[in-house]
């Protein structure tokens, strides 16, 4: 096992020498740069396809192909042509022998090199793998999926969030790689922006983590270091991904359009970036183009069983605790309200990045966090309330950013004990990005108990990420945590399992996994 990456910055930061250390520290060259993330356990694919391949958005004709090409991953440019011609390819087998669709697209250095092919004309509810070719290097060889038409009898897949490089090794993205699932749910927080500039900390930031981001150059070395983890591009290569993002895509607690030209600035730097490295497709509602702001929201059907809706809680919000404040934007909450009237008769998954559900200090105390929907009380109340009077059944809704695990039920009025139970939200363990210690975790989970009868369980000791099978009947959660996060190839076990019965709002924990650790349950 390598020595953990938190361990060695917290070294080199000690020794004063984290400039050398941190990959993407000013004044380092690409080979030292290079060096350095290699040093904190990183590798990359044979050029020019070093960042990997992926697949995103699946549909039942049609799945999203992705690739960049950047033969020095973390250069602040790449050596290459301003064209490059990028041949890919779709194939019912691994040998990619019996092809149904192939093709060439230009890959142009005004977005970083980056390919986003949308192949149509493929098969519902069918395995392909793909490749690229470019400069004479043909790329690995990905697999992916469409969605399903039609009737379905199961569906299963992964959510993954919060997975800050400098905190520790993808164990949880080997294991996701390597879990037989039809599609991965990321929630954002797929990079981390911060850390010292001009040995000034930004807020928020921790000594070990290096210079922020600012610039695309800036942002684009970013996501390569972190692609740059092997177990996060086998997670890529193996399944495909539908996508939304929260702050540290841009920068910590951000809203909106709010903060003046130097942060649209580096919005729409971080945007591009993000477009430029994630297997997304754009045009998701308007059928707009991805840039200058990538439309992240949208809804998609695995066949009659689950309609996914993703929201994107960052790019239309207001500020935080303003009467009239707006998470969604008014566009937004109007095509989710519309969506909930019309809703078929399925499981309904909203793919939400930040924690839906109230959580109080005390007994009607103050909010733990207004970041996060405690900061939109209004909105969330109207979006819930609508929830219940369209009678929308089936509700479950998936979050990342707490770095811990929560289960609560969902009620229009969290204040009010006869408000009903609408719905189900599962919030995941990080991928590596730090929770809260041991210590807080077990003073606090019975505090957050008493005040947030809501509420039902909480566990904040471990990493990792949460694999959800739905029937018909049911939809059920499981936690799979990995055993250390300083480990690369960590195993995965289950730390417990929640169900949810067709029918019945509300969850339950799994009987044979009750007795697992827990810094809080409802009894």
């Amino acid at each position: 096992m390598k020595l953990n990456r938190r361990d060695l910055l917290k070294a080199a930061a000690a020794a004063g020498a984290l400039n050398l250390a941190w990959p993407l520290s000013a004044g380092l060259t690409p080979a030292q740069a290079r060096e350095a993330a290699e040093a904190l356990g990183a590798d990359y694919d044979p050029a020019p396809f070093t960042l990997g391949v992926a697949s995103g958005d699946p549909r039942p004709d049609s799945v999203l192909l992705w690739t960049r090409l950047a033969p020095e991953p973390l250069a602040p440019e790449q050596d290459l042509p301003e064209i490059v011609e990028v041949e890919w390819v779709v194939a019912k087998d691994r040998s990619l022998r019996q092809a149904v669709a192939r093709g060439a697209v230009p890959a142009s250095a005004t977005l970083g090199h980056s390919v986003h092919v949308p192949v149509c004309g493929l098969r519902p509810g069918t395995r392909y793998w793909y490749a690229f070719k470019a400069r004479g290097v043909t790329s690995r060889v990905g697999r992916t999926r469409t969605a399903p038409a039609g009737r379905v009898s199961a569906v299963r897949f992964a959510a993954a969030n919060c997975q800050a490089f400098h905190d520790g090794y993808y164990a949880a993205h080997r294991g996701i790689a390597r879990e037989n699932v039809d599609f991965v749910v990321h929630l954002g927080d797929y990079i981390y922006e911060h850390g010292q500039v001009g040995g000034v900390p930004e807020d928020h930031v921790r000594d070990h983590e290096g210079p922020g981001t600012f610039t695309l150059a800036d942002y684009r070395r970013r996501h390569a270091l972190y692609k740059g983890d092997r177990s996060l591009r086998d997670a890529h290569a193996a399944h495909p991904w539908f996508l939304t993002w929260d702050d540290h895509e841009v920068v910590n607690d951000y809203s909106g359009g709010a903060g003046g030209a130097p942060l649209m600035r580096r919005r729409a730097a971080a945007y591009q970036a993000w477009y430029e490295n994630m297997p997304h497709r754009d045009g998701g509602v308007t059928g707009g183009t991805a840039l200058p702001d990538p439309e992240i929201h949208r809804v998609r059907r695995w066949g009659d069983l689950l309609e996914l809706t993703v929201l994107d809680l960052r790019s239309h919000r207001s500020a935080q605790n303003l009467p009239d404040g707006t998470i969604l934007g008014a566009e937004q909450k109007n095509w989710l309200k519309q969506g909930i009237s019309q809703a078929p008769d399925a499981w309904h998954v909203w793919a939400n990045s930040i924690m839906l559900s109230q959580l109080r200090r005390s007994p009607g105390g103050p909010y733990m966090f207004t970041d996060q929907w405690d900061g939109f009380l209004a909105e969330r109340k109207e979006v819930l309330g609508h929830v219940h009077s369209s009678g929308l059944e089936d509700l479950v809704v998936i979050t990342g950013d707490w770095h811990s695990a929560f289960v609560d039920d969902l009620r229009p009025d969290f204040d009010d004990p006869s408000s009903p139970v609408v719905g189900t939200e599962f919030t995941a363990h990080s991928v590596t990005s730090g929770a809260y210690s041991p210590d807080w975790n077990k003073a606090n989970g019975p505090v957050m108990g008493a005040a947030n009868p809501h509420l039902q369980y909480f566990e904040g000791n471990r990493y990792g990420y949460d694999v959800y099978t739905v029937t018909p009947e049911r939809f059920s959660a499981h936690m799979r945590v990995i055993a250390d996060r300083r480990d690369p190839a960590s195993p995965v076990s289950t730390l417990t399992a929640f169900h949810v019965d067709r029918g019945t709002a509300g969850s339950y924990e799994d009987p044979a996994t009750k007795n697992s650790p827990a810094q809080y349950r409802r009894d």
